[in-house]
Order: structure tokens, then C-alpha cells, then sequence
């Protein structure tokens, strides 16, 4: 009979080598954007996305619990996610740099009727959400979005993996 334990076993690696590991799986990357309490746009970059439900459509990312913005992401009712497209590399290190720089200078954007920014050029795809539900879990805050409205182009996505973003050009298939 096999027994199954009620808890894990403490890790038997390093946190490096987790991250290393985790950086072998190539994933699409995102800017999330909002709007803080004063009105002002916020966002931010971010790989840990995916979809979870179609019905009803469900998205999820991450934060991290340290992140500055993790405040407005909990008090917010709405936000838009935006896969990058493969040529936007810079885009995302921009939307990643240090708080305190506008990291929508020079970005096309507007808002929708609720007032959530919307980048509105070269992305591959975008999602419009209710903030339905939040989970802590370890370090981070799993957001869960029900998708309101969607859009997506042609375009190839931007991707990361091993640290870096993938800026191969692909044939299509």
C-alpha cells in the first residue's frame, strides 16, 4: 500500500538553481496595466501568464509581494493585459525599469470606458479584465482575471527563457 505524505519535503536545491530551471521553460511576456488611485496609468512586465478556464474566460498572472504596485493591483476593479509582439524586447524592459521613471514615454496608448490603459500598437494579443480574485502563494500574488474583451493580431510573440528574450526570427509555419 503506498502512503502519501501531508506535507513536502523541505527543497534539496538551491533558490539559483530553481530559477535556472524554471528560465528552461520559454514563456510569452506581457505588460499589465491599470490605473492607480489617483488616476494615474501604471504598468508593469510580466511572464507569469496563462489561461485558466473558457469558461468563463479565465486569465491569471503573478506578482510579487514586494512589487510597489501590488497595493493598486488589490484595490483595482480593472486592467488590461498585452502579450508583446516579437519586436517589442524594448518595450518590455522598458514597462521592467526602475520605479519612478514614466514607463508609458513614447508608448501609443488610451484608455477604454473604464479608464484602463490600453497599449495600442504592435502587440500580438490583449485581454480587458474584471479583477475577479486574488491568491497569495509563496512570494507572489496570483491575480485572476475574467476576460471582458480580447484581441489579438498576426504577429509573432515576444519570448523569454534562460534569462533572455528569444530574438531568433521565425519562419511561418
Amino acid at each position: 500500500m503506498t502512503r502519501f505524505s501531508v506535507h513536502a519535503r523541505t527543497p534539496d536545491f538551491e533558490p539559483k538553481d530553481f530559477r535556472t530551471a524554471l528560465g528552461r521553460f520559454p514563456t510569452g511576456v506581457t505588460i499589465v496595466t491599470a490605473r492607480d488611485d489617483n488616476g494615474e496609468p501604471v504598468g508593469l512586465t510580466v511572464s507569469s501568464f496563462n489561461s485558466v478556464s473558457l469558461h468563463p474566460p479565465l486569465i491569471l498572472w503573478s506578482l510579487a509581494l514586494r512589487s510597489r504596485t501590488l497595493p493598486i493591483f488589490e484595490r483595482i476593479d480593472r486592467y488590461a493585459v498585452h502579450v508583446l509582439a516579437a519586436g517589442q524586447a524594448r518595450l518590455a524592459r522598458q514597462f521592467a525599469t526602475v520605479p519612478g521613471r514614466d514607463r508609458f514615454a513614447d508608448v501609443a496608448w488610451d484608455t477604454n470606458e473604464f479608464g484602463t490603459p490600453r497599449l495600442l500598437e504592435g502587440v500580438a494579443a490583449w485581454f480587458e479584465c474584471f479583477n475577479r480574485s486574488r491568491h497569495e502563494a509563496g512570494d507572489h500574488m496570483i491575480m485572476v482575471g475574467e476576460v471582458e474583451r480580447c484581441g489579438h493580431s498576426s504577429d509573432m510573440p515576444l519570448v523569454f527563457h534562460a534569462g533572455g528574450f528569444d530574438l531568433t526570427p521565425r519562419d511561418d509555419l
